[in-house]
């Protein structure tokens, strides 16, 4: 049994499930966590994620043994299920002994059973309670509750955070992780509250020294305000991302009724690798959450996460106090 150390989170499900101190999750994002990133949260007591969807199979293999050489603490992976060359890169899980798997965009049973019987902890994301269900009868570990706040690819029924998570708590028996606008330990208590065993956190840890995302992109992270994170491509591929010269163009085309394929030719081929990873700002999809306006710095991962432990214990006293 993993001991704990002396974590300030009374519902430590996800830190026994993990084997990590604090049940913060650095969530999956392409073009911006590699093994870099993953590994600097895990080392700081979270849970690091490499996002596979930006990463052929090779390429990600490279990058979970560089997080083998860079951490020996538990760390994970995300993976995409709707990627064509899925089967391969679930091969490199199971090859490379990655104990930690979760999976996003498609059904959870597909290689739940077979990651299971590998020994693997296997979450899933969803975007609404139904999915959640689903999950839960997969035989998934554990789910992430993610509300339309969310920075990339969201869900089309556009549930936000608050709504979403305690209605997934109530729904499902597995421990429940909020994800969509958190950026800071206020919103780590205030999911807590909601009834999470812990937190994904995407767009803060995309704004860190060890995000292999481009400069310009983790500035633009760090300029925006609360009005910068905008939804677009909502027939084609739901998806919140910073406004820019390219994101107006398809808000536009989208409000004078743009036929699928004219919106697929606008959104064009690796819009999001320019963005993220080269760091065009006006013509790349840049892929934030609406918590991009709570971020105001760029610091290393491990000092976010001291950061976001602090935070939520101030918050939870202050609360303790406020009556």
């Amino acid at each position: 049994m993993y001991k704990m150390n002396n974590s300030p989170f009374n519902d430590n499900r996800l830190q026994y499930l993990f084997g990590i101190t604090y049940p913060i999750i650095q969530g999956g994002m392409i073009w911006a966590s590699g093994a870099k990133l993953a590994a600097a949260v895990s080392n700081a007591g979270g849970l690091g994620l490499i996002g596979s969807g930006s990463m052929k199979p090779d390429l990600l293999k490279n990058q979970v043994q560089k997080a083998h050489q860079l951490t020996d603490k538990p760390f994970g992976i995300n993976v995409p299920l709707m990627r064509g060359d899925v089967e391969e890169l679930i091969e490199v899980v199971l090859e490379q002994e990655v104990k930690i798997v979760f999976t996003s965009a498609g059904s959870p049973k597909r290689f739940t059973g077979l990651l299971k019987g590998e020994g693997r902890k296997v979450v899933h994301v969803v975007p609404a309670v139904k999915f959640a269900l689903k999950v839960e009868e997969a035989g998934c570990d554990a789910v992430v509750a993610e509300g339309f706040e969310a920075g990339g690819h969201n869900g089309v029924d556009m549930i936000t955070t608050m709504a979403l998570v305690p209605q997934v708590v109530d729904a499902v028996s597995i421990p429940v992780i909020a994800a969509g606008g958190i950026a800071d330990g206020r919103g780590v208590a205030a999911a807590i509250a909601l009834g999470a065993a812990g937190v994904q956190i995407g767009t803060r840890f995309a704004a860190t020294v060890e995000s292999s995302g481009h400069e310009n992109y983790k500035e633009a992270i760090v300029t925006a305000d609360s009005t910068s994170a905008v939804f677009g491509l909502l027939r084609i591929g739901p998806a919140r991302m910073l406004r820019n010269k390219w994101t107006e163009r398809v808000r536009a085309a989208e409000a004078r009724g743009a036929t699928d394929d004219e919106l697929r030719e606008l959104l064009g081929r690796k819009r999001e690798m320019h963005g993220i990873f080269e760091g065009d700002l006006e013509e790349g999809q840049l892929e934030a959450g609406q918590g991009a306006g709570l971020i105001r710095d760029i610091h290393t991962a491990g000092d976010i996460m001291e950061r976001l432990v602090k935070e939520y214990e101030e918050t939870v006293t202050k609360l303790s106090y406020s009556g």
